[in-house]
């Protein structure tokens, strides 16, 4: 980390930093006033993250610096060897390779997949990349793009989570990779390994929490909040669910649709696809909304017009404004789902019937997310051990 000093001799300041693995020293005219230390740190601080993010040009701070000048050299001989080495270089540029890769790949993804590749690409990759030749991109150059990620500014937060880079890494990572099969090299991606993501806590409402906001909420969306809370629907889901997929014979909701950014789609993964079976509250509930849409549209929960409701307005008109009347903890409508997986568990219900009924391939995910409300489904929560030693008679000495 660079400093602002004091030469001795003048009591002028000057800045001490490293750019390139050397050491810079840049003299200035400014008195050691602390006025001017502030600016000068501040201007030290841009410094810093421009050099950290790759985009330092030292001429422009340091103008008459000879340094300034020998790095000008240095890049233009740089400059000139990378571009002869281009040329020699008959593997295409990443923006090249990148759009025929995504041409190719598309027709085997959903659309919201689809939608996510195409923004990395468009936002990350080949701004970072676009004009390098697949074959030239080396492991530190995709490290040090890794690590500009978490830089990156992200609203009111400084830098991008550990699990929003891995996704845009990963896309990365599979171009690389096509490219160094098809064009005879190796991938500079060998031995990189995905960051670390936390695990995320769930933030589930309790049942008296659910039937607060139940009493609470607008009459024509109780019933969709009813079977958010008690079906552990994904929103797609909800949102994608039409009548001929409810068999109210059968007491049970078909997930074979859904809707993802207003168009319908197919379901999330193969195990999304099944059948939940409806609680009393969910199939009076489906039996009275019925009566409102059932026989005019084919969407359950739906607009006046018939299309598929618009998640973030109802987030933003139904949801948000029914906690902050009831006083409760802000929390996105995905934690419905967390609720639904609670309940049950606290319920006592089977651990492979709820895995079947959120759409789970195994019970790991399960057990994984919800582990701490999972002790009392079992008893095995160290009560029986205590039982054990304080019911026994002690023994004779």
């Amino acid at each position: 980390m660079g400093n602002v000093n004091v030469r001795k001799e003048t009591g002028k300041l000057y800045f001490d930093f490293r750019y390139q693995g050397k050491r810079c020293r840049e003299q200035t005219l400014l008195e050691n006033t602390p006025e001017n230390v502030r600016k000068m740190q501040s201007m030290l601080k841009r410094i810093e993250a421009e050099i950290t993010l790759g985009t330092f040009e030292y001429a422009r701070y340091f103008p008459t610096s000879p340094t300034a000048e020998r790095i000008k050299q240095m890049h233009g001989d740089e400059t000139r060897d990378a571009e002869a080495s281009q040329r020699n270089d008959s593997t295409p540029t990443m923006e090249c390779f990148a759009e025929e890769w995504f041409e190719e790949n598309q027709v085997r993804w959903k659309r919201s997949y689809r939608y996510m590749i195409r923004s990395t690409l468009d936002r990350h990759l080949v701004p970072a990349f676009g004009n390098k030749k697949v074959s030239s991109i080396t492991k530190g150059e995709v490290l040090k793009f890794r690590s500009t990620l978490a830089k990156v500014s992200n609203g009111d937060k400084e830098g991008l989570s550990p699990d929003r880079i891995n996704h845009i890494m990963t896309p990365l990572r599979m171009i690389l990779a096509d490219a160094a099969d098809r064009h005879n090299f190796s991938t500079p991606f060998i031995g990189i390994k995905p960051l670390k993501v936390p695990r995320s806590e769930v933030d589930p409402f309790s049942l008296d929490e659910v039937r607060q906001f139940l009493a609470k909420v607008r009459a024509d969306f109780r019933c969709y909040y009813i079977v958010r809370f008690f079906t552990g629907m994904r929103t797609s889901e909800i949102d994608g669910l039409k009548w001929h997929n409810v068999d109210f014979e059968r007491r049970q909701i078909l997930i074979r649709e859904t809707v993802v950014m207003g168009e319908e789609d197919t379901t999330k993964t193969d195990s999304s696809r099944r059948c939940i079976e409806m609680s009393k509250p969910v199939y009076d509930a489906l039996c009275a909304h019925y009566k409102v849409t059932g026989q005019m549209q084919s969407f359950v929960f739906c607009t006046r017009t018939g299309e598929p409701l618009n998640y973030s307005n109802v987030t933003n008109r139904i949801w948000y404004p029914t906690l902050r009347l009831l006083g409760l903890k802000k929390r996105r409508p995905y934690q419905t789902r967390h609720t639904t997986a609670t309940l049950w568990l606290a319920a006592g219900e089977n651990p492979e019937w709820i895995a079947r009924q959120m759409g789970h391939a195994t019970t790991k995910m399960l057990f994984t997310i919800y582990s701490r409300y999972v002790p009392n489904l079992t008893r095995q929560d160290g009560s029986a051990f205590n039982r054990l030693i304080t019911s026994a008679p002690e023994s004779e000495a």
